[in-house]
């Protein structure tokens, strides 16, 4: 069967920032081509494409990742039965330990307010489930203890037909973040979902050192005699031009996504539809590391998408050696000559010419990327990509 992966090409002028930092505080880097180049981790941001779903989508088609899956599970207990609420965390303790196999600890922290309410049990690792799953885990929790009584629900769960039941709920239905990113069940793997999407560290495509900001900040009620700073410190930060890349494998996304988000959908949609909001997420998110310092809200000045049916494929070594300084000083525009060169290039020699291919650019220094694909504004870009993908989906199902 011919597969569907979908490119991510982007280049984005980032002024200074410290968008993603090491433990020393100074921004992440890396050696590529033999020089130093600035680096924004691949976990930075597919966080920062996470946190985008949250204006791009409704709550129950996102997940939360979360040691408190405790807590989450058991406020969903109360909200579909109120009566069960001083039951309701022994209640998802049972279930949690059922359905994932995962065993619960309390938090070494101390309990909130320092009562004698014990603290809530949480997992030892980050647990991500889909809020449809906490809400099926819920309603099992509601049926099978006979009005929250714990030691009913215990006994229901030895039932060999009741733990496939729980363990069925938080392996279906997962939410589109799940099925981009995937999921690791550390004690049960076979709960583990392989993720869809693979995002590359972003890496400048030329040199990038690192300075330091020396900053002061006055005591607002010193008197004029009162000389010097009440605060004194440095900050790192450097700038970059990046190139970006991610692949979606929209088989695999269709395969976590399973069945239709809704009664009456086409198979297709789900996944046409996770492949958009992903799409517009990862263009338009941005690191938020330091950003009230530097306020670096720069969009991307060139996204190139191709759609592919044998490989995933990134142009980052169109890059490898890095990128010299035009006489006026900028790096876009050399970036974007190399790009139109070396893409022809790459794909004439590994026959992959004929790939649909659309371009969403800003500005003149972009110009030469436009015989590499159809040019689009970002709402035809979202449209278009969507239209074909459902289109292929269904010639392949």
């Amino acid at each position: 069967m011919s597969r569907i992966i979908l490119d991510i090409h982007i280049l984005q002028n980032v002024p200074p920032s410290n968008m993603n930092r090491d433990d020393t505080g100074t921004p992440k880097s890396a050696y590529y081509g033999g020089v130093r180049r600035a680096r924004v981790s691949s976990q930075a941001w597919k966080r920062a494409t996470r946190k985008r779903f949250q204006e791009l989508l409704p709550p129950e088609e996102l997940g939360v990742r979360t040691k408190k899956v405790v807590e989450a599970l058991a406020q969903r207990i109360t909200a579909h039965d109120s009566s069960l609420a001083g039951a309701a965390v022994k209640l998802a303790e049972e279930m949690l330990k059922a359905a994932t196999g995962s065993s619960l600890e309390a938090p070494k922290r101390k309990a909130k307010d320092d009562g004698d309410e014990a603290a809530i049990a949480e997992s030892k690792y980050l647990m991500f489930l889909s809020r449809k799953q906490l809400d099926a885990l819920a309603e099992l929790a509601v049926a099978a203890s006979s009005g929250g009584d714990v030691e009913t629900l215990r006994k229901s769960l030895k039932d060999k037909e009741n733990k496939a039941q729980a363990r069925s709920a938080v392996d279906t239905q997962h939410s589109i973040d799940i099925a981009l990113f995937g999921r690791m069940v550390a004690d049960s793997a076979d709960l583990n979902v392989e993720a869809a999407t693979q995002v590359a560290h972003a890496l400048s495509v030329h040199r990038s050192d690192i300075e330091s900001d020396y900053y002061t900040a006055v005591d607002d009620l010193n008197e004029e005699s009162e000389t010097g700073a009440g605060m004194i410190g440095t900050v790192d930060f450097n700038s970059a031009t990046l190139y970006r890349y991610a692949a979606v494998d929209v088989n695999e996304l269709r395969r976590n996504l399973g069945e239709s988000l809704k009664a009456g959908e086409p198979q297709s949609t789900p996944a046409a539809k996770a492949v958009a909001a992903f799409l517009e997420a990862f263009i338009t998110s941005l690191p938020t590391g330091k950003i009230n310092s530097f306020g670096n809200h720069t969009p991307p000045s060139a996204v190139v998408i191709k759609l592919r049916n044998r490989w995933p494929l990134s142009f980052v070594g169109a890059f490898e050696e890095p990128v010299p300084k035009t006489t006026q000083g900028g790096y876009l525009r050399e970036s974007c000559r190399r790009l139109a060169a070396y893409v022809p290039d790459l794909e004439h020699q590994y026959g992959l010419e004929n790939d649909p291919t659309w371009v969403f650019r800003v500005g003149a220094e972009t110009r030469e990327l436009e015989p590499l694909g159809t040019q689009v504004t970002l709402k035809e870009l979202l449209t278009q990509v969507a239209t074909t993908v459902t289109e292929r989906l269904e010639h392949t199902a």
